[in-house]
């Protein structure tokens, strides 16, 4: 008799500690767009993975309600915030405007150096991406980790393909070639520039054009990489030496983590001295819920929120819930009518093209 009293008392205190642990996981996941990671890099952890928190709460969510648990009002409170989160990923239904004839088509891709596993020919796989570029018709292209083995070619090579294109491009030379940032517009550039992010060789480029009567400052950035990959991780699991591997891992993510937000804050400092609206792109290696994403959409509008549909996952590695590569747009100068996520194949990163119109707010009213 006593224990049939105490055993059912026992899982009741259990699956509500068990519950409670998934909801405070969660709330910590909400908390991490506030958090700066300079002073908590832990907090990012909770932002990446709030996807998963989510669908652990929903499931103890059901798991409740199936056995008439009062406990039901934990996981319910937990995962009511996130009804106002979802969006940032996931997209029911698109609610861009109707297309006009001054649009203007915005890309955004990581090429990840044309370096996929089942590509060994670079430069077969940079021809292939900038035939497919060509194809998208963009009036602005904004590329990170460009590759080209020797930087004596890079104008050579977009000239063959994009000539009647502004160039904007900086690379850092290596042993074994270079890669950097490349902007590609059709509008001329009145003025560039580039911001290099200490102790990295990730940077943003800058660049003022008049894009359909509105001078605008187009910002391609690319912040700090994490600089790990899940087919190593998953190699080092069979190894001697994986204790050390992962331990390097940890350190490589905390340094990334830590870093990122400085490089943030230097393009915003840019962007409060600038006179003009300023549009922002490119991989943030940060998801909608960062302190990256966070402060950098202040002011701006997301294209995917505003005009995308379905799954927004830009990475390929963690499909379909890593969007890490946004276009951030002055909602004062442009409205976007489209957003896609295009899977070419060519990197590990999917390409995002936006369509903007210009109005302004003012005309609305």
């Amino acid at each position: 008799m006593f224990r049939k009293r105490q055993t059912p008392l026992l899982l009741g205190i259990t699956s509500r500690l068990v519950l409670l642990a998934a909801a405070f996981l969660l709330l910590l996941s909400y908390g991490s767009v506030f958090v700066n990671p300079a002073k908590a890099w832990f907090m990012t952890i909770f932002g990446l993975l709030f996807i998963p928190l989510v669908l652990l709460n929903a499931l103890l969510l059901v798991w409740t309600l199936l056995r008439r648990s009062k406990a039901c009002w934990i996981p319910l409170l937990a995962l009511l915030p996130s009804l106002l989160l979802l969006g940032r990923f996931f997209q029911f239904s698109s609610d861009g405007a109707d297309p006009g004839p001054e649009d203007v088509r915005i890309i955004s891709y990581n090429v990840g150096r044309f370096a996929l596993s089942d590509r060994k020919d670079r430069a077969a796989c940079a021809d292939s991406v900038a035939r497919f570029l060509q194809k998208q018709d963009a009036d602005i292209i904004c590329l990170q980790e460009f590759y080209i083995r020797d930087v004596a070619e890079v104008r050579a090579f977009f000239r063959r393909y994009f000539r009647e294109y502004d160039l904007e491009y900086y690379v850092y030379p290596t042993e074994k070639g270079s890669y950097g940032n490349v902007t590609l517009s059709r509008f001329p550039a009145r003025a560039k520039g580039k911001l290099d992010f200490e102790e990295s060789s990730n940077l943003a480029l800058y660049g003022d054009y008049d894009i359909r009567g509105t001078r605008v400052r187009v910002y391609n950035c690319h912040f700090q990489s994490y600089n790990i990959s899940p087919q190593r991780l998953a190699r080092s699991l069979r190894s001697d030496d994986y204790k050390e591997i992962v331990r390097q891992t940890g350190r490589q993510m905390k340094a990334s983590i830590v870093l990122r937000p400085r490089q943030v804050d230097q393009v915003l400092r840019d962007i409060d001295d600038c006179p003009t609206a300023s549009l922002v792109v490119g991989d943030f290696n940060d998801n909608p819920l960062s302190y990256t994403y966070w402060r950098l959409r202040r002011g701006r509008k997301d294209s995917f929120m505003e005009a995308g549909k379905g799954f927004g996952a830009t990475y390929s590695a963690f499909r379909p819930f890593l969007r890490i590569d946004y276009i951030l747009y002055p909602g004062e100068c442009f409205r976007a009518v489209s957003h896609a996520v295009l899977h070419p194949g060519y990197s590990d990163h999917y390409p995002i093209v936006t369509t903007l119109s210009p109005h302004h707010e003012k005309d609305e009213r």
